[in-house]
């Protein structure tokens, strides 16, 4: 891949990643992964943990790849339990006169043998956000391995196939991380036009500073490899034509396919989950979609089938997973002090709108038109006594207050909630 030139000023490679962590966004899959994935991102972080002795994540965010598991994968039947009443009481009781305005699905697997599950208005539909990029992800993956049932040339396509990015990135501001390997320098940026990325730089870009431009430059290629099948990937200037000369009706259903046809075959429910178009505006008018929405409920569902492995297999479970894994400053729910010693596997999502109001001040996460936010979260402490391990969804619309620390105040009486149902043994690491 060749290098970018930016303008953008070059700081040391530990002092970068201190910057980044500053910064809102949070960087996925484990800091070893680099030789498997070829995402240079993960491998300049490595060397700035290492650098740092260690004290730039906190201790939850170092696991390595060998340490990433399907929780359910050895329990095919596994099925969510009937709801705990007391346990969803002390959920609605902790979000008080806010409750009508949440939704919220947690399950409890720190006992394997006795899994609880608690809800709060489960089936109360949203627009979930970026939290759609899973959706994503997974037809990105269903369709891979449509086209390649070898395991190690779907990895290959994944780490090989260079993209070049185009008008699908219009318009995004997030920033994503750039390192060069032999470098000893990171930067933090916009994707640019005329770049080249691999598709598993993409997917890191798309699920960890959660890049628009990432997501629908990955909806292009999902919808490219749908198209031309084990003939994929075609040059630069073939997918360009295909995608000039076919009617938008056709990239339409295309899409579609790639977005909503892989919940169903993962057996999740369509009626309850979809993510219906791309995240840019020139995306969405290249790939027309369609709504999206989804529910706690389905969203846990969502999570059940990758801990079961059943997102199209294992392997695709696995690494979707992987990309989940946080291993940079942690927001929104998952920035909870609570869970600094815990591994978190996060993806969260904002939308929030404004109109003129005597008294209040339009911020981020303060809408009062709308303000949605999502958060999906696996937790896991695997060397406490007894080991920590729970999934919860929430998603939220309370108007004109800062959803982000309400989404981290929950995460902390959550963590405590858990705690108190599991207390430390003697001698257990605390």
């Amino acid at each position: 891949m060749r290098r970018i030139t930016t303008g953008t000023t070059r700081v040391s490679l530990v002092a970068a990643l201190a910057a980044l962590l500053l910064a809102a966004g949070a960087s996925a899959y484990p800091l070893d992964g680099y030789p498997n994935t070829g995402i240079t991102r993960i491998e300049g972080f490595r060397k700035a943990q290492r650098n740092s002795g260690g004290k730039v994540l906190p201790p939850g965010g170092d696991l390595t790849t060998d340490k990433i598991v399907l929780s359910l994968q050895h329990k095919p039947d596994f099925q969510i339990p009937p709801p705990d009443r007391q346990l969803s009481q002390a959920l609605r009781d902790e979000l008080g006169g806010d409750a009508g305005g949440y939704g919220v699905a947690l399950l409890d697997l720190s006992d394997e043998n006795h899994p609880r599950y608690a809800e709060v208005n489960p089936d109360a539909m949203m627009n979930a956000g970026s939290v759609g990029k899973i959706l994503l992800a997974l037809g990105m993956f269903q369709t891979l391995a449509d086209i390649q049932p070898d395991l190690r040339k779907r990895r290959d396509i994944l780490k090989e196939t260079v993209v070049v990015t185009d008008e699908f990135i219009r318009t995004d501001s997030h920033d994503v991380p750039v390192f060069h390997i032999g470098g000893k320098k990171v930067t933090r940026r916009p994707i640019e036009e005329g770049e080249q990325m691999t598709l598993y730089t993409l997917l890191d870009h798309m699920m960890s500073p959660s890049s628009n431009a990432a997501a629908s430059m990955v909806g292009r290629e999902a919808v490219l490899m749908k198209h031309f099948g084990a003939a994929y990937p075609q040059s630069y200037e073939e997918s360009r034509a295909y995608l000039a000369s076919a009617n938008k009706g056709q990239l339409g259903g295309e899409l579609k396919a790639v977005l909503q046809e892989p919940v169903g075959r993962s057996g999740l429910n369509r009626g309850k989950l979809r993510q219906g178009s791309l995240f840019t505006r020139e995306g969405k008018k290249r790939l027309p979609g369609t709504s999206s929405y989804a529910s706690a409920r389905s969203l846990m569902e969502f999570l059940v089938a990758m801990e079961k492995g059943e997102l199209v297999d294992p392997w695709s479970s696995k690494e979707i997973k992987k990309l989940l894994y946080v291993t940079d400053r942690r927001i929104r729910y998952a920035s909870s002090p609570a869970l600094r010693d815990a591994a978190v596997y996060f993806k969260s999502g904002s939308l929030f709108k404004c109109r003129q109001e005597r008294g209040h001040v339009c911020e981020k996460y303060h809408g009062n038109v709308w303000n949605f936010l999502a958060s999906v979260a696996l937790v896991e402490e695997p060397e406490r006594n007894p080991p920590l391990r729970y999934a919860v969804v929430v998603l939220s619309n309370v108007l004109r207050k800062n959803s982000a620390e309400q989404h981290q105040h929950l995460g902390t009486r959550i963590q405590q909630m858990m705690e108190q149902l599991h207390p430390l043994r003697s001698g257990g690491a605390s």
